[in-house]
């Protein structure tokens, strides 16, 4: 690396006690291979011993949601007095270029606490009995009570604000959860935990509340499906492994975010030079790792030249190289097999008669930011999810067939439309099956309060704290009754 960073040789936590595991795996810095630093392997045991942990913890635990709200308000603290030290090692881990980086940490400490205030709004409602003959002097309200224990499961491209999306709405709620961060990115997780383990001890709280196992995802996953203890599960990954979780999870409560092939429209009366700034960053942020990457653009073929243009110019003023380096933009993909899927898709894309704008080179994981036009739906960079910098541009002649063309895939995560017609806004926001349609931005913006979360193969359940918190969480209706001497 460019920079120096201190080995980071962690272990996990398990009941309250940071133990090591007979197996040991180390983590590589994308760019250039070198070693950030190691964690353990953990066991079949191991893992249940967690979940047990964090079930005993749950059935011990009477904090109060002001003390829920301290818990989560304590482990921002301390992590906005490290968020240099935890963006630098982010960058390390996952290779996301170091204003990245900060942003993400910054916008963790704002879920944390965020969650903590809405530790404090678990509002049931009076439901009026007498609304139905016979129960005019029958009483009844409902409240919101915690699920017990929440396993969460965050893969690597955003290592630190997703495991604070499950894990803080989780703990807001009541719960005790066990974090199980991807194999390639779990240092920053683990950082994270021993935050919420300080958080924890100086509130008294039981040990096991918080636990965090890092390893195989087939041995600590499948730990999660078959346990009893295990009431709600909440996974950002492929749409593959959320599949199998929902067919294996039985009656557990799930939260799957999934893959996305996402749709931004520009259209005859956009602001072409924005459009084409907007879409070539939510295209390219993360070098394209992020689910709800503009993966496809769909425009109205009189301005097609017009914005490739532009997109070009964008495109072209990205710095690609060292992500410590203060002017990058983008940077490395994370390993050797997402670089050869998005070579893979890049090539056939070409043969399939679409031309290179601008970019085109790689070299190992390095990719360079990508605009391809003459793309039509069938082709690979259009058909697949491809999760890296590719800008594929598709021209239609109309609105209607950009409609359908945005429907045009098996996912429905995120979109995005550019244009200054509300009728024609209206019309592409009832129409395209996605969880979230964007006006005059692109398919990547998510703010960390509102609901997200996608339809068809993007996944089910909504993330965002609110929304979190009632998926974990469940509603008890307490009805009173007259009594004998009534």
């Amino acid at each position: 690396m460019s920079v120096e960073i201190e080995l980071h040789d962690e272990r996990i936590l398990i009941d309250g006690e940071w133990v090591d595991a007979d197996e040991r795996t180390d983590v590589l810095h994308p760019y250039d291979g070198d070693k950030v630093g190691s964690v353990p392997v953990a066991s079949t045991e191991q893992a249940e011993a967690a979940v047990q942990a964090a079930h005993r913890a749950v059935e011990a635990s009477d904090l109060s949601a002001y003390q829920r709200y301290e818990l989560l308000y304590r482990t921002a603290e301390l992590l906005e007095e490290e968020a240099e030290a935890m963006a630098r090692l982010m960058t390390a881990e996952q290779g996301k270029p170091i204003t990245e980086s900060r942003g993400e940490v910054d916008r963790a400490i704002q879920t944390l606490r965020l969650s903590g205030e809405e530790a404090k709004r678990m509002f049931g409602e009076y439901v009026p009995m007498d609304a139905q003959k016979g129960f005019a002097r029958t009483h009844a309200f409902t409240q919101r009570e915690p699920l017990g224990v929440v396993a969460a499961i965050t893969p690597f491209n955003f290592p630190l604000n997703l495991m604070v999306h499950k894990v803080a709405p989780a703990l807001a709620a009541g719960n005790a959860v066990v974090g199980k961060p991807a194999s390639n990115t779990p240092l920053v997780s683990i950082k994270l935990f021993q935050y919420l383990d300080q958080a924890a001890t100086e509130l008294d709280a039981p040990d096991g509340l918080v636990n965090v196992v890092t390893g195989k995802g087939s041995t600590i996953g499948d730990v999660f499906l078959d346990s009893d203890e295990v009431e709600a599960i909440s996974f950002t990954g492929s749409t593959g492994v959320g599949k199998y979780i929902a067919n294996n999870s039985g009656m557990k409560e799930l939260t799957l975010e999934l893959g996305g092939n996402d749709p931004t429209i520009v259209w005859d009366d956009a602001d072409i030079d924005s459009a084409a700034a907007q879409v070539v960053g939510g295209a390219c942020s993360n070098a394209g790792q992020v689910c709800n990457s503009v993966e496809r653009v769909i425009v109205h073929d009189s301005i097609e030249e017009e914005l490739v243009d532009a997109m070009v110019e964008h495109t072209e003023a990205l710095t690609f190289g060292d992500p410590f380096d203060e002017e990058t933009s983008i940077s490395a993909l994370i390993d050797d097999g997402a670089a050869e899927k998005v070579k893979r898709i890049f090539e056939e894309t070409v043969e399939a008669g679409a031309t290179v704008e601008c970019g085109g080179e790689y070299d190992g994981r390095h990719f360079e930011p990508t605009v391809l036009s003459g793309v039509t739906p069938e082709m690979p960079a259009a058909s697949e999810e491809v999760f890296g910098p590719l800008v594929p541009v598709i021209s239609v002649s109309d609105f209607e067939e950009a409609l359908e063309e945005a429907n045009n895939t098996e996912y429905g995560l995120e979109a995005g439309i550019f244009t200054q017609d509300i009728d024609r806004a209206k019309r592409a926001a009832d129409r395209i099956d996605a969880g979230g349609v964007n006006v005059n931005t692109v398919s990547g913006f998510r703010a960390d309060h509102m609901p997200y979360g996608g339809f068809k193969d993007s996944g089910m359940g909504k993330e965002g704290i609110k929304y979190a918190l009632d998926h974990f969480s469940r509603e008890k209706l307490v009805g009173f009754h007259s009594g004998k001497n009534a």
